[in-house]
């Protein structure tokens, strides 16, 4: 359906009362939509309001001072979704950032993802330079930092988690940050070691390294648009999900990362990730997050957790009439905002942009104007 199509099918669609669309939730802030501006709703003429919609998430690559003036007339706040170790371009000119495995050898891409070793220098600083440059130009609300996590392709039913980085560059910083000694033996059994013998510390400094880059993250929003929320977009696996595989394998410690994060967003694609039928899946793992991090979804608390949650069909479809079903379960304390994922794959179901609009108006009636 082209865009024009779609619009018109929204303006088309008779309006449908909010009765059984949910209740009121007055904890829950942030009504949003992730993926960019939903043009199709301004083109049926109709703003974001009317649909319940307060704030939209755009790659910080699709910035311009046109879209945001756009969104800003709309009344509705505007973050960026920002690429921190997924740049697979940068490797064509900088082939020895890419991630090393467990055989010595450059790490195939899992699936088609493209991660990038996080101890290289160069390439950190690219991305903190674009950090910043995003913040100097645009009047965001907030930027989430994405991908942020080791080479790895784990948004799918059956993860695929390889084991790296073992460079020179990761041992070298490993071994002078930790004390560790490596012998000198072939890169195959110095991986061997570090995934046994030396395990705890060596899973602990990957860790430790990712937080690193949140930390400066931080440091430049502060310096550049303080007033700006700094979240995440993360993996939603609690710490015994997958044998401890968000820590153990992707390098994610979500507590240590809380020293410099505002918002956590975490992904629970109910359908994607093999439970289409049960959507109280995405309510226990965010129950989870908030015990572990000491969040519920209190006014005045110093973190939020913003689920963003699938509605648009990824891999297994999600119906419409699950639609109520999967926000229900998104915006249950502890979280105190939801968003859906994602626009591009909307954009062609005027039905489940109409019942997105039902739920969001329930959680929280807004004006109908921007």
């Amino acid at each position: 359906m082209r865009r024009t199509s779609v619009a018109l099918a929204l303006a088309a669609l008779p309006f449908v009362p909010d009765a059984g669309a949910g209740e009121a939730r007055p904890w829950v802030a942030v009504r949003g939509i992730y993926g960019g501006v939903p043009q199709e709703i301004l083109d049926s003429g109709r703003s974001l309001r009317e649909f319940g919609v307060d704030a939209v998430w755009m790659g910080s690559g699709s910035f311009t001072p046109e879209r945001v003036a756009l969104l800003r007339a709309q009344g509705v706040s505007v973050y960026a979704e920002f690429n921190t170790l997924h740049v697979a371009d940068y490797l064509k000119e900088h082939p020895d950032a890419a991630p090393i495995g467990s055989d010595g050898r450059v790490s195939p891409p899992p699936d088609g993802w493209q991660g990038i070793c996080p101890s290289h220098e160069a390439y950190r600083k690219s991305r903190m330079d674009a950090f910043r440059q995003l913040l100097r130009e645009f009047d965001v609300d907030g930027v989430w930092l994405d991908y942020h996590h080791s080479h790895a392709s784990w948004e799918q039913a059956e993860p695929n988690l390889p084991d790296t980085c073992f460079c020179e560059r990761c041992l070298r910083r490993f071994q002078a940050e930790t004390g560790v000694r490596l012998k000198d033996a072939p890169a195959a059994e110095r991986a061997r070691l570090l995934l046994t013998t030396h395990r705890k510390a060596w899973v602990r400094w990957r860790c430790d390294l990712l937080t690193d880059w949140v930390r400066e993250f931080r440091e430049i929003r502060d310096a550049t648009r303080p007033r700006a929320l700094l979240g995440t977009f993360h993996n939603p696996w609690s710490d015994e999900d997958r044998g401890g595989a968000r820590i153990e394998k992707l390098a994610i410690d979500l507590r240590a990362q809380a020293a410099h994060l505002d918002v956590f967003s975490p992904m629970p694609y109910h359908a994607r990730f093999g439970h289409a039928a049960d959507p109280a899946w995405i309510s226990r793992q965010v129950a989870w997050l908030g015990g572990a991090l000491g969040i519920e979804g209190r006014p005045g608390e110093r973190h939020r957790i913003w689920p963003i949650v699938q509605v648009s069909d990824w891999g297994e479809s999600v119906p419409v009439e699950q639609v109520p079903a999967v926000l229900d379960h998104g915006s249950r304390r502890p979280a105190t905002g939801v968003m859906v994922f994602a626009w591009g794959g909307l954009r062609k179901q005027p039905e489940k942009v109409e019942a997105i609009g039902r739920f969001y108006r329930a959680l929280a009636p807004v004006p109908a104007g921007p």
